[in-house]
């Protein structure tokens, strides 16, 4: 794939890419994340499993700032999300803030959320020229350079409604990169679709995590891809980390009795 990585300045490098600490996000009495901590590296690619109102999408929703969290901290390459600086002290995000910092995140939905009356190049181009300010040449060039490395070089002018799920999703995967993030959130990109174009949209994601530099998010119920291409994986269960650890351990050989049943669960199924 071209090269994606985006421009300006970055933090050291030891700098963790995404952190949360003891991060609330509650929907009036329910408590989805319960001071919840996370620590992701910058390039790891990261797996996040548990079962249904876990809080694994609601993570990636607060992180797109989508959702805005109830206490806590969320740091996104150490600059607070949904906080600023003021003389020192942390004060609630303004929306100029929130802006700049959804410029570092690209999000796949579910569900691919692409303009249904554009094209796949306009729906890939459409936020780098109105959101960015980017040259509408440069982002037609880019936006037909991703267009192919996802294999919809000839679905350029083609509508929502004449593609695939599949294809559809790949362009929806297009459409984020083409905004260069820095991380990449994957909200089950693959549970909307019919089993047989569930590959093709992994094989993007598979060159994606081996040939790029991004911090990658991967919600997801595809064990065997999560343990492929993840460096870590994370379980949720009740807004908390059960466990965590390398795909090896957690799939072989987990820790945690709460663990070993999800998993026990889900690969029978």
């Amino acid at each position: 794939m071209t090269d994606t990585a985006p421009h300006g300045d970055t933090p050291p490098s030891d700098t963790p890419m995404v952190r949360f600490e003891k991060v609330t996000k509650a929907f009036g009495d329910l408590t989805i994340l319960d001071r919840f901590d996370l620590s992701v590296p910058r390039g790891e690619k990261l797996a996040v499993i548990g079962p249904s109102g876990s809080g694994k999408s609601t993570l990636l929703r607060v992180l797109m700032t989508l959702e805005p969290i109830s206490g806590g901290v969320v740091e996104v390459g150490g600059e607070p999300l949904w906080h600023m600086d003021r003389g020192g002290k942390l004060v609630p995000a303004n929306e100029a803030h929130l802006r700049k910092m959804r410029t570092k995140i690209g999000m796949v939905f579910q569900h691919f959320n692409l303009f249904p009356h554009m094209s796949a190049l306009r729906n890939v181009t459409e936020a780098p020229i109105h959101v960015q300010g980017l040259d509408k040449a440069e982002a037609l060039e880019r936006g037909e350079a991703l267009l192919r490395e996802v294999g919809l070089g000839d679905k350029m002018d083609s509508k929502p409604a004449q593609l695939s799920g599949g294809q559809q999703q790949r362009v929806a995967i297009a459409r984020a990169l083409a905004m260069r993030p820095e991380i990449m959130l994957f909200d089950e990109v693959t549970s909307a679709l019919d089993p047989e174009l569930v590959g093709e949209v992994l094989a993007v994601i598979r060159d994606l995590a081996s040939e790029q530099d991004l911090t990658m998010l991967i919600v997801t119920h595809q064990m065997g891809f999560a343990n492929e291409i993840c460096d870590r994986v994370c379980f949720l269960e009740g807004g908390h980390l059960v466990e965590e650890g390398p795909p090896e351990q957690i799939f072989h050989e987990p820790q945690q009795q709460r663990t070993k049943d999800f998993l026990k669960a889900v690969l029978e199924v």
